[in-house]
């Protein structure tokens, strides 16, 4: 009887003990499914931006120099990375064989104005000859051919000694434009001719630069829209600045010129084109740097990054919806202070969000919000 009552007391105890520990890990996890957390009324404000585009920077006017006659460089007359004017000689090709073409080409001028002299002289006298009737027309009109011919003999000596003065003069090669002067491939004795591949050098027009990049077509759709027309948009958008390849900034500001009216059909990028006075010569073309846009989003709506978690490449953040946290993926920019985002889609303006510990939040988690920021 006694040990009746001492199994049906153990298992009382039992049970309670169960029942406690039951009690116990509820009250555990809806202790986990509750949290009070900081959170902050969403709301928009203007904002400054930047934003930051890859460009390539070219000269004003870069001019590939290509010899126009063939020949062996006899003589460079400025070096690498020197300043130029226009007209200036940037080298000669040997001029021996210009000049003896050009003294051949003088001597046959000379001898075509003698040919000329002699054929008028012939054609007088048979004029005076056929007036006297002693000759024919026919003789006649063979003087005056001759005479015809001798003039346009002489016409094509003189155009073939333009043309050896010309090449002699071409032996000079000179610089079209202010600029500075590129690499200098080609030594003294190097042959040159004008099909080379390789120009002689380049002469950069630097005084003012031209930086190129590009932007996504709904990125210009965007300014489009912002600006009314892509006209408007050139004439009315703020100056950019330009980020030189070591991360420091130009010291002068640019300003958008033209705008490509041609998607590219392979990266879908529009191209546009901004200028920066260069009166120090500071930019070099051929460089590389970053456009930096700047502008102001009047509606926008910030979150601080604490606010967020990301999750295999997708930005979240914890709204509360009837005192229960709710997940909202969100489309963002990053903000230049790096502490927030501009949030484009996923939130709307009175939402209740998460500031804080959103490492630790779960779909459907009851949140007692605290320390409410407006």
């Amino acid at each position: 009887m006694m040990n009746r009552r001492t199994w049906i007391a153990g298992i009382t105890v039992t049970s309670l003990l169960a029942a406690l520990l039951t009690a116990c890990k509820q009250e555990q996890r809806e202790q986990e499914m509750r949290q009070t957390l900081p959170v902050m009324v969403v709301s928009s404000r203007a904002v400054e931006f930047q934003e930051s585009y890859s460009a390539s920077i070219r000269g004003r006017q870069d001019v590939d120099i290509v010899p126009q006659v063939s020949g062996r460089i006899t003589r460079l007359c400025v070096k690498e990375g020197e300043q130029v004017k226009t007209g200036q000689v940037l080298a000669v090709i040997d001029q021996v064989p210009y000049q003896a073409a050009l003294r051949t080409a003088q001597a046959n001028v000379s001898a075509a104005q003698a040919k000329v002299e002699t054929a008028r002289i012939e054609l007088q006298g048979k004029q005076a000859l056929f007036d006297e009737k002693v000759i024919s027309d026919y003789e006649l009109s063979l003087a005056r051919n001759g005479l015809a011919v001798a003039l346009a003999e002489l016409e094509q000596a003189k155009a073939q000694e333009t043309d050896a003065r010309n090449n002699l003069s071409y032996t000079e090669i000179k610089s079209p434009s202010n600029g500075v002067v590129g690499t200098l491939p080609f030594r003294i004795g190097a042959l040159v001719s004008p099909g080379m591949t390789q120009p002689f050098t380049v002469v950069s027009d630097n005084a003012e630069m031209y930086a190129y990049f590009s932007v996504s077509e709904n990125k210009l759709r965007q300014f489009r829209t912002q600006y009314g027309s892509i006209d408007k948009m050139i004439s009315q958008m703020p100056e950019v600045g330009l980020q030189l390849n070591d991360g420091t900034f130009y010291g002068r500001k640019g300003r958008i010129e033209t705008v490509s009216g041609v998607v590219n059909a392979t990266t879908g990028a529009v191209q546009i084109k901004a200028r920066f006075p260069n009166p120090d010569r500071e930019l070099l073309s051929g460089t590389i740097g970053n456009i930096v846009l700047q502008g102001v989003d009047a509606d926008a709506i910030l979150l601080p990054k604490t606010a967020t978690v990301e999750l295999q490449d997708k930005i979240i953040a914890y709204r509360l919806r009837n005192g229960k946290a709710e997940a909202a993926y969100l489309t963002v920019d990053r903000l230049n202070d790096g502490n927030h985002f501009v949030v484009k889609q996923g939130v709307s303006v009175g939402d209740t969000i998460i500031t804080e510990g959103v490492g630790l939040v779960k779909e459907g988690m009851i949140v007692t919000p605290k320390n409410v920021t407006p």
